[in-house]
Parts: structure tokens; sequence; C-alpha cells
């Protein structure tokens, strides 16, 4: 069974060379009291076992500035690859992304939308904003996946974005916060299902998308993660272990969410653990990243 964890962060202790500049303004909780940097995060991969790793720019700590996660881009570039995030309002968006994705070597970018907490806004009026245009233009021209942490509320917004852009390849962070309410069959979960016709959405199974089931009541974890199995198919499914914002170490929180599957068949399953992330993030990557300075960071 390869393994490939498609959510993971890394903090520098370095903050003269990376300085803080979180989104929002406030730095997180996790990223004061349990930050790793690259080393510690390939130890914990390595006692895990746990082959490749998506690195997700720690936007609550560095905001735009995604010159730790490109350093350790280049440094380790068999073992990560990178999600990055640039200002999807920013008349600079297409120029921004074009330097992360075709110089710098990430594999995908990402938008905090709607996830429930007040210290990072929203952009703008969500993902509909017409300043986006262009950079749903250029993600889906270029292949590049698109990380979306939002609420299944927002699924009729996003699938106006699909439909005009419908090979556009969409992962949602913390299963797009499905609302399980009300116990089986689970009829609300419909509101994300209605995105299952976009062949590009995939869902990102995590520890805080299974905390926030757990909280929702009569809902059983297992039986919505089997709904959302039989909606959206086994393969449009990772999993990521949000570590180290996840409290735990790597390889408890991987095995948290093993125990949370329903039954699979082989195939299903080696697909959600690695094959599905292998698909989606290694199929247009620079072979050969050049230097990133961020522009926000006064560097050019």
């Amino acid at each position: 069974m390869q393994y490939f964890d498609t959510h993971t962060h890394a903090v520098s202790a370095d903050t003269t060379t990376y300085p803080p500049k979180p989104l929002g303004g406030t730095r997180s909780e996790w990223s004061q009291t349990r930050a790793v940097d690259v080393d510690g995060l390939i130890r914990s991969l390595d006692d895990a076992q746990v082959e490749r790793a998506v690195l997700v720019q720690a936007s609550t700590v560095y905001g735009f500035d995604n010159r730790y996660a490109a350093a350790v881009l280049a440094q380790h570039p068999d073992r990560f690859v990178g999600v990055g995030s640039v200002d999807f309002l920013a008349p600079s968006a297409v120029d921004d992304l074009r330097r992360l994705i075709e110089q710098a070597g990430f594999s995908g970018v990402r938008i905090r939308v709607s996830d429930g907490s007040t210290k990072v806004p929203t952009p703008g009026s969500g993902l509909t904003d017409e300043r986006m245009r262009d950079v749903w233009d250029y993600v889906t021209d270029n292949n590049v996946p698109v990380c979306i942490q939002m609420h299944s509320k927002d699924a009729p917004k996003l699938a106006e974005i699909l439909t005009a852009h419908p090979t556009m390849t969409v992962l949602l962070d913390h299963l797009g916060r499905p609302d399980a309410s009300g116990g089986a069959p689970y009829q609300n979960l419909v509101e994300l299902g209605q995105l299952a016709q976009f062949a590009g959405v995939h869902l990102k199974i995590t520890p805080p998308a299974i905390k926030r089931l757990s909280e929702q009541p009569d809902a059983d974890v297992t039986k919505v993660l089997a709904g959302l199995i039989e909606i959206f198919g086994a393969e449009r499914f990772t999993w990521g272990s949000n570590f180290p914002a996840s409290a735990g170490s790597l390889s408890a929180l991987l095995a948290s969410i093993e125990g949370y599957l329903p039954a699979l068949d082989p195939e299903s399953l080696a697909a959600i653990l690695g094959g599905n992330a292998t698909r989606i993030y290694t199929r247009n990557r620079v072979a050969t990243p050049l230097p990133y300075t961020n522009p926000g960071a006064g560097l050019r």
C-alpha cells in the first residue's frame, strides 16, 4: 500500500528569513504551540510510513508568502508536492500563479472561502466574485488542482464556476464540510452531492472533517463516508493528516482516518490512500524549479 498524504504543513523556526504574515492578521494557535519544520515533518512521515505528501501553504502563518514552502520543494522534490496560495482577487493573480506553478514548481493552489473562521475573511463575494474569472480560466487551462476550503452551503456557487469550467480539478478541503444532520439516510448530503456531476471534484478526508461529522447529532462518521463514496465514487477521494495543525502524531492521525473508512475493496482503498493523489498531483510538475521570491515580501 502506498500512502500519499494530501494535507500537511511546515513552519520554519527562522522568523527573520520567513516572517509570519498570516491571513486576517492573526496567527493560528497550532503554529505557535506545535509547529514543525520540514525536518520534523519528514520524520513524522517516515514514522507513519507515508511515502509522499502535499505541503500546503500555511496561510495562517505566512499568508501569500510562499517562500518557505518553495524552499522545501526545492530541497525535497521527490518527497513533496506543493499547494501554494495567492490572492485570487489581486490584479496580479494570474501572474502570481504562473510564477508559483510554472517557475517555482508548485503543483496546486488553495483558496479559503468559508471555513467558519472569523479570523480569515471571505475573499470578496466568495467563489463567484467576478475578479476571480481569470484565475478559474488559468487553473482550468493548465490543469492546476485547486484546493477549496468551504462549507457545503457554498456548493451552488462552486457549481456555477464548474458549469463554466467543467474540466477543472477541485479538492474540497475537509470533505467540503458536509451536512450530516438528521441522521441516516443523511438526506442533506444532497447539498454537497450536487457537485458529483463534475468529474473533477474530489473530497479530502481529514481529521477536522471527521471531528466535525462526529459532533453532528445522530451522525455516524463511517456511514456518512460510505454515503459520500457512493455518491462520488472512491476514485474521487484522498486523505490528509492536517499534521501538525491537527493535534497528535501523523501516525495516529492516519490510523484514525483508516479506522473510520467503510469496508472497501482493495483497489478502492489503494486509490483513496495513495493512487488518486498520485494521479492528481504528479501530472504537470516543473522538472527544474526556479528560485521563488514572493512579490508581497519586498524581494523583487
